[in-house]
């Protein structure tokens, strides 16, 4: 058994799609601790990235910064919060899709231009990064990190002497891809969607000022409310006094990533007006009218699977129970097992409750499945726990095709739902009947009237996708 087969049977998700980055923002027009605030709308929005965080803050003096390697409570002490003291303050938890995983890559970046400095945070990923890199390095540019973000610095910084919002508004329309984006100055707080919404990010308010934030899990973590989603193709500009708006594109339709509902995003948030949490349980009811299984028990793939499998039981009167026991405390990082225990595949983060399973016919729910190698683990030892049988749903639809705009995909060679049918999957997988949510179910769970980048399911994107990648060739 290879290091990387092993690490995916330990820890389940790693054989899920990778969250982007999540971005938090906030000013206030009287004293307050706004880096604390960052701090816990960041620690809210851990789910969205592991690798680094930072916070940067805004007084009269200028903007100071902070960034750490691992997760938020690894990058701070209370000691760095004293430090960061001001009236605005932007924030980062960051999952490398482009770039390495460094200090160096962490965000947010801090520019010196001719309006003083700007700090910038950015969730998503250009499809044309590399052609503007190229170019602003030929006029004597110097980059400092490997991440495409640094970019859309760049171009604001060059175009600083006309006014801030000039300079994001001419950066912004020179860059494709998929963006939500805070910039601080020391008088403003910038929030930018990108043309299509694919990236999620919406506006709190509090009695002492404005907050933006990736989700709206964060708003709640620090007391704010739910004001608005920043709409696609939309700058919002914040300060002491007001917020204003400015629509900086004609051609924008709506096209938040399908998988902010299916996996990414915390269950308590909402996103472009539709609640996660009802919709996942949704799913699991489109999957039974899809797939009614003659079963004794549902269960979930803890704890993403949860939702769509509690939806399916209401729906089919089956009992939902724990299958599964879930080991909390095994990090970001693990000894590597010696060869007799990789042997032996040991079920280090999941294993099956067996007074639940034994002699049962098992409804098992998954919110999706990428390479399908924890999906036989899963099967696998839910049989040697005693089931009778397991039918295996999956919340999503078929996962054929790679992203582009912002999660971290497998190449498509490494997709099992790309080079095979249901059946060759059900037998790989080891399941006795095998069902995903079809396009048309999961339509019916996002009740909005909106659209959604569905591109990893049918391979039709909302933007022209680039023929070479960070990642080599993701088509491979």
């Amino acid at each position: 058994m290879s290091n990387e087969t092993l690490e995916l049977i330990m820890d389940p998700s790693n054989d899920k799609f990778k969250e982007e980055c999540g971005v938090f923002g906030v000013y206030v027009n009287k004293p307050m601790d706004v880096a604390s605030m960052s701090y816990y709308g960041l620690y809210a929005l851990q789910h969205r990235g592991q690798e680094s965080a930072g916070i940067a803050v805004a007084n009269e003096e200028g903007i100071k910064m902070h960034k750490g390697m691992g997760l938020i409570t690894e990058a701070f002490s209370q000691d760095d919060l004293k430090e960061l003291k001001g009236h605005g303050a932007i924030g980062h938890v960051r999952y490398s899709t482009s770039g390495d995983t460094n200090i160096i890559n962490a965000q947010p970046l801090l520019t010196q231009t001719k309006l003083g400095q700007i700090a910038m945070a950015h969730n998503g990923t250009l499809v044309n990064a590399g052609v503007i890199r190229e170019l602003l390095e030929d006029g004597g540019h110097v980059f400092h990190t490997s991440i495409d973000s640094e970019v859309i610095a760049n171009l604001i910084a060059r175009g600083a002497k006309k006014g801030i919002e000039n300079a994001v508004l001419d950066a912004i329309q020179a860059v494709r891809g998929s963006f939500a984006i805070v910039i601080l100055t020391e008088g403003k707080l910038i929030g930018v969607r990108d043309p299509h919404g694919i990236r999620p990010l919406c506006i709190g308010k509090m009695d002492e000022g404005y907050v933006l934030s990736s989700e709206s899990c964060a708003l709640d973590a620090i007391g704010a409310e739910l004001l608005r989603d920043v709409e696609p193709g939309e700058i919002v500009v914040i300060d002491e006094t007001e917020i204003k708006s400015y629509s900086y594109s004609e051609n924008t339709q709506c096209r938040t990533c399908a998988f902010e509902y299916i996996y990414f995003a915390r269950p308590d948030s909402i996103i472009d007006g539709l609640d996660v949490h009802a919709s996942r349980v949704e799913a699991g009811r489109q999957l039974f009218k899809q797939h009614p299984v003659d079963a004794d028990i549902v269960v979930a793939v803890p704890d993403s699977g949860i939702p769509a499998a509690m939806g399916y039981a209401k729906a089919s009167g089956i009992p939902y129970d724990t299958g599964f026991i879930k080991n909390r405390y095994v990090g970001r990082t693990f000894i590597t097992p010696s060869q007799e225990v990789r042997e032996r595949a040991v079920a280090i983060k999941l294993n099956p409750l067996k007074s639940n399973i034994a002699g049962k016919r098992v409804v098992l729910v998954d919110d999706s499945i990428v390479r399908g190698t924890t999906s036989k683990h899963l099967v696998d030892s839910l049989r040697r726990a005693g089931a009778k049988e397991v039918h295996f749903l999956v919340a999503s639809p078929v996962v054929k095709y790679p992203c582009y705009f912002g999660i971290d995909t497998p190449y498509r060679s490494e997709l099992i739902g790309s080079g095979k049918n249901n059946e060759e999957i059900r037998e790989q997988i080891g399941c006795d009947s095998l069902e995903y949510l079809s396009m048309e179910s999961m339509y019916k769970c996002f009740t909005q009237e909106k659209g959604y980048c569905v591109g990893c399911f049918n391979g039709i994107y909302p933007i022209a996708t680039p023929i070479e990648t960070g990642k080599d060739n993701l088509e491979r």
